[in-house]
């Protein structure tokens, strides 16, 4: 059985009308109570919900943006990020309630609004909440991928600044502006997007792709909790970060965490692996090695 063909993948994604979709006026709607975040094409917003009386997360996305990232897609539907993420119902991916254009034009969507910190937040400040946590947290973000690839998505944008950890511990993926079915004609060479230090090879030489992108980038992700640094130096400009994985191999988790045990050391090195082949193929596969680990204060 074919990759594709695996995830229902095999036939074409053509151009289609999207939902009929509700209008809102934002400001009338929600009293928009502080900025939580700011995306590459997108606000959020922390918000009171007006006619139902609750808190949440309002995220507002840039029309000029979004519609200039779906044109790399022509003649194909791309989901709308909304449109995912209703779809998408598991513990360890951010909750949405709704979605729709506002009177502006910009497409919006209301979230569950996560009482916590990001994972970037974490790693940054050497947070001891990490201390004994780092397995069981990427077990989860795994956990999610997996999940998203079942329902025939990528994300495409996995990293710490879009993994949160609520105060009880658990995880939630959130921003999904990058999504894309995961098909064929997706999949096919050109589209480069997403965050320079987590992009796969395959992505940067513009080759086909598949899972696996998301599993590199699970990869980084995962380097960087366990050793608070990435796999390459830090870069001048996102070019030389896009030069530095295809034609260097990531530094040896050592460099950064000399007394890390080689078990562990084995799992880092081959999850950041330039080739696909030699890399997890599937975020089970990497889940499962990280439950081997011998116990150690992770």
């Amino acid at each position: 059985m074919g990759l594709f063909s695996f995830f229902g993948g095999g036939g074409k994604t053509k151009k289609r009308a999207g939902p009929k979709l509700p209008r809102i006026d934002v400001n009338k709607r929600f009293d928009l109570l502080g900025r939580t975040g700011q995306g590459s094409m997108s606000k959020v917003w922390r918000a009171r919900d007006k006619s139902l009386g609750r808190t949440v997360c309002v995220k507002l996305l840039d029309k000029g943006k979004t519609a200039k990232f779906d044109a790399r897609f022509p003649g194909l539907y791309r989901p709308m990020e909304g449109e995912v993420l209703t779809a998408l119902r598991h513990k360890n991916i951010v909750q949405t309630f709704e979605y729709g254009m506002t009177t502006e034009g910009e497409q919006y969507i209301v979230m569950e609004l996560i009482d916590g910190m990001g994972l970037n937040f974490l790693i940054e400040t050497k947070s001891a909440s990490l201390n004994g946590k780092r397995i069981d947290y990427l077990c989860q973000i795994a956990d999610g991928v997996e999940y998203i690839h079942s329902q025939k998505f990528l994300h495409r944008d996995l990293c710490p600044r879009n993994i949160m950890v609520t105060q009880e511990g658990l995880v939630k993926i959130i921003d999904f502006g990058l999504t894309i079915p995961y098909s064929p004609d997706f999949c096919r060479p050109g589209n480069r997007t997403g965050t320079p230090d987590y992009l796969a090879p395959e992505l940067i030489r513009r080759v086909t792709t598949d899972q696996r992108v998301d599993i590199f980038a699970l990869g980084v992700t995962a380097y960087e909790t366990f050793t608070g640094g990435l796999p390459w130096e830090k870069a001048r400009g996102s070019m030389e970060v896009l030069q530095k994985h295809i034609n260097n191999t990531g530094r040896n988790p050592r460099d950064l965490q000399p007394d890390m045990a080689e078990p562990l050391v084995k799992l880092l090195v081959k999850a950041i692996q330039r080739n696909p082949d030699d890399r997890f193929q599937s975020a089970a596969e990497f889940r499962e090695a990280l439950k081997a680990l011998p116990k150690q204060d992770y």
